[in-house]
């Protein structure tokens, strides 16, 4: 449920409402497109041509271009703000054991989730510490979704402000 905090609507989490091995489906989804994948290896100035040269990846193992990983890794992260540290977050402390165990490509859907693995107080017991393993998966028609990423994600989250329940 959305929340106004200073005019805005939040729909994140506090520490508080974290739970060590809770599994949050996020609902938002995004197909990705060739302009997405050209737009993020512009932006980063990441020019391999196998992200941005279809003759060059039809030679590859892949037969075509593969969606830059670090723009899936991006993604899996923005669909899960709404539900997790939307207006709640003070920083992302880090990214680890990112793997891509399957590539992407122009057109696939991809939908993530994250398990909450680990949580505790800062030591000056102001600010809570959230862990979270995410996974994004490319939707797959008939079967099971693929997974293409999977990370541990390292947030700084706010504790519930007093008086707010």
């Amino acid at each position: 449920m959305p929340r106004r905090v200073e005019g805005r609507s939040m729909t994140g989490r506090y520490y508080e409402e974290f739970e060590v091995g809770e599994t949050i489906e996020h609902a938002r989804r995004r197909t990705v497109s060739e302009a997405d994948n050209q737009r993020f290896c512009d932006m980063t100035m990441n020019q391999q041509p196998l992200h941005l040269d279809a003759d060059f990846a039809g030679e590859t193992q892949f037969g075509e271009r593969l969606v830059n990983g670090l723009y899936t890794l991006s993604l899996a992260v923005g669909v899960s703000i709404p539900e997790t540290t939307d207006g709640t977050i003070v920083a992302n402390l880090s990214y680890d054991n990112v793997e891509h165990p399957n590539p992407v490509f122009h057109g696939d859907t991809i939908r993530a989730r994250s398990t909450v693995t680990d949580k505790r107080e800062t030591s000056d017991g102001e600010r809570g510490v959230v862990t979270m393993h995410v996974e994004a998966f490319k939707l797959v028609e008939d079967g099971d979704d693929v997974l293409v990423c999977e990370f541990d994600r390292t947030a700084l989250s706010e504790k519930r402000p007093d008086g707010d329940e």
